[in-house]
């Protein structure tokens, strides 16, 4: 299978008083991305605020790390250019909000230098991102979340797998992210169902930070290795 085993950390659990050093931290325990949750407060997406532009271009200036930012905004068109000038390295949007835009979006992502990924909740139907995998201009990820984008320290649900295993069958080279709920005891439900990108974080909890494993045929196994660390606490 041609994909790369990812794991990144969620940096909406540190330190936001220290997040360089959060961030160098992680790196320096093997992370490959920073997953970067940015949430605006509107009724119809999420009830939170979290962190927007400004605070990716001052962690831009500590660290050369992919920034994997996760846009859970009802307007993700209007995000594009302020996080390609800040330095985002991917910019993941919600279907659910982009059905009338998502070809003008991609290609917005794309010419401000960054990584297009889309993003389905638990309840949309994985068949709504198989126009934007299969498009002449495609996103380059899709993101299955594993709880209700919103809130975080909420419980893993197993069922999303079957999304996950339906997309790898279906794009054996896609990069497939799950976000929600992994720690050691869901990576390896995750990595066994097919995807590549973890992302894991759980506030105020240990993260083990595991490289996936993959077989000399190229398969996923549903072992992975030993911790690139002993144990992360935010």
């Amino acid at each position: 299978m041609g994909v790369t085993p990812i794991i990144a950390p969620s940096m909406l659990s540190s330190d936001f008083a220290n997040l360089a050093s959060e961030a160098k931290r992680m790196l320096d325990f093997g992370a490959d991305w920073l997953h970067m949750d940015i949430m605006v407060k509107f009724v119809h997406f999420v009830p939170n605020l979290t962190i927007g532009a400004p605070v990716i271009e001052s962690l831009r200036k500590h660290t050369k790390a992919f920034l994997d930012c996760h846009l859970m905004v009802t307007n993700p068109i209007d995000y594009v250019e302020p996080l390609g000038k800040a330095g985002a390295s991917g910019f993941t949007f919600h279907v659910e909000v982009s059905k009338e835009n998502w070809q003008e979006l991609i290609q917005k992502i794309k010419s401000n230098a960054m990584r297009p990924g889309v993003a389905l909740k638990p309840g949309t139907p994985i068949e709504e991102v198989y126009p934007l995998v299969d498009s002449e201009n495609p996103v380059e990820m899709v993101l299955v979340m594993t709880v209700e984008p919103g809130f975080g320290g909420q419980k893993f649900m197993p069922e999303m797998m079957d999304k996950v295993r339906v997309l790898r069958k279906k794009y054996p080279s896609l990069d497939i992210e799950v976000d929600g709920g992994l720690g050691p005891s869901t990576i390896e439900m995750a990595a066994s169902a097919g995807a590549n990108c973890i992302v894991a974080g759980a506030r105020y909890s240990y993260i083990p930070y595991a490289k996936l494993c993959f077989g000399k045929s190229g398969e996923m196994l549903t072992s992975f290795l030993q911790p690139r660390s002993k144990q992360i606490c935010f």
